[in-house]
């Protein structure tokens, strides 16, 4: 089959698009709004772009040519915080996914614990193992949308918080302690599952 992008709805494509490029880490973005209130949600839609100097991106949709509360907190704050999900947050985390109003704290929807960050303002999740305080660098609208398209934010890193329990020798991180989930297409997610090792060839 072949899937000419122009005569086909957005639904089918983001279908596609969540369905094949798998699995996707979870960015679980926390920030403040100028009143001072938090805003905690997940984003699949993530990754990092770099690491001299370390930046992440992630992404947003723009459902119905409208902000998330995410993106508004931070295109007026430049600030955010990713936290990383791990398996023991996958039902807090989905929690925070549910479309409420602006005036929602979802700390306190999904029982999280709010703790400062260093170098910027937006709270970190407690119980989350990893944490990047983040300063936005750059945004870009995608164009020639049907539905609102996306805003893809990149945050240059200012602070890594990593809990020691998922630490080993040299920075290297213990994957049986951190235990990450990834995002899968629908209602699945993913654990880690059999881990094998390639030689590069220098």
């Amino acid at each position: 089959m072949q899937i000419l992008v122009e005569n086909t709805e957005s639904s089918t494509l983001y279908k596609l698009l969540t369905g094949l490029v798998i699995p996707r880490p979870i960015g679980w973005i926390s920030t403040k709004d100028e009143n001072g209130i938090n805003n905690l949600a997940p984003f699949s839609f993530f990754n990092v772009v770099g690491e001299d100097p370390p930046h992440i991106m992630f992404s947003t949709v723009r459902t119905g040519n409208k902000n998330k509360d995410t993106l508004n907190n931070v295109l007026a704050t430049k600030e955010f915080v990713v936290n990383l999900v791990t398996e023991d947050l996958v039902e807090q985390m989905n929690l925070t996914s549910n479309n409420v109003t602006s005036d929602i704290d979802e700390f306190e929807l999904a029982n999280l614990t709010p703790i400062p960050s260093q170098t910027i303002k937006p709270m970190r999740v407690g119980e989350a193992k990893a944490h990047f305080e983040c300063e936005m660098v750059h945004h870009y609208f995608l164009e020639n949308h049907s539905n609102g398209g996306a805003c893809v934010v990149i945050g240059k890193v200012k602070m890594i918080h990593i809990n020691e329990e998922i630490l080993l020798d040299n920075f290297k991180i213990n994957l049986e302690t951190y235990k990450p989930v990834a995002r899968l297409a629908g209602s699945n997610y993913s654990k880690l599952g059999e881990i094998f090792t390639i030689k590069r060839n220098l």
